[in-house]
């Protein structure tokens, strides 16, 4: 069986802040490929109005604190700020965590976080064509940087199929979806034909899918539907036993 890799989305919510960077320094140990936040103002389960951290902020923590995985947002909302200036901090959490971000990134969903912190939030349509103008300019931003990043991965998450899918096969080193598997295989075989018919070797993209605990050992189905990349995700109090049983799936 091939190695994969193993990640997991450490949600910040309903939780301290001290939970929490426990939580990343015990993944980091265990041996997780990849740990990330999500960019949310609010929780999106539980208590509604129950603690809740910023995104990029904890990550600048996150580099400081972790030494092996690489680290990012899981995904980073385009809405929330302007493209150039994600760039840069993405270009700065790299550089804390010694070249180990990954700067995802996704066209945005949250109704309440934008309505709550002064966004537009706009129709889906207007959120995607905002993204698709975001991404080149992105990595323009990322090429004017001096410091310069070196090799920052881009990831998007989202299936959409019409649009969302091309440009993670234009811009995309990385795309992250979600279960079940057969709802993976298929929006993988759209990503291939994406692929295909812009020129793109589909083999230079990492993906990537979010699958739930109880999946943990089922996850030969997920490599089978086309995943490179299994991510768990945890909230408060942060059980990481089947982050541990990922990873000696990963390495067995």
């Amino acid at each position: 069986m091939a190695r994969f890799k193993v990640g997991i989305q450490l949600r910040p919510q309903h939780c301290t802040m001290d939970q929490l960077l426990q939580a990343w320094r015990s993944a980091d140990e265990i041996g997780a490929d990849t740990i990330w936040t999500w960019d949310h103002f609010y929780p999106l389960s539980g208590e509604a109005d129950g603690p809740h951290y910023e995104c990029w902020t904890l990550l600048g923590a996150a580099a400081a604190i972790t030494r092996n995985a690489h680290i990012g947002a899981l995904v980073s909302c385009n809405s929330y700020r302007n493209p150039e200036l994600l760039a840069d901090m993405a270009r700065t959490i790299d550089e804390i965590s010694g070249g180990r971000a990954i700067l995802g990134i996704g066209a945005g969903w949250f109704e309440r976080d934008y309505t709550e912190y002064g966004y537009e939030f706009g129709t889906a349509a207007e959120r995607l064509a905002a993204l698709k103008d975001s991404l080149p300019r992105i990595k323009e931003r990322l090429a004017k940087l001096n410091p310069a990043a070196t090799d920052l991965p881009i990831m998007i998450g989202g299936s959409g199929e019409k649009v969302t899918l091309r440009l993670v096969a234009e811009y995309a080193d990385m795309w992250n979806a979600f279960g079940p598997v057969e709802n993976f295989q298929h929006k993988n075989d759209v990503l291939n034909e994406w692929c295909e018919k812009v020129g793109r070797d589909p083999k230079s993209i990492d993906r990537t899918v979010m699958i739930r605990d109880e999946e943990v050992d089922d996850f030969e189905a997920y490599l089978g539907a086309g995943a490179t990349h299994i991510i768990l995700g945890g909230d408060a109090p942060f059980d990481l036993s089947p982050l541990e049983r990922l990873v000696a799936h990963a390495r067995g």
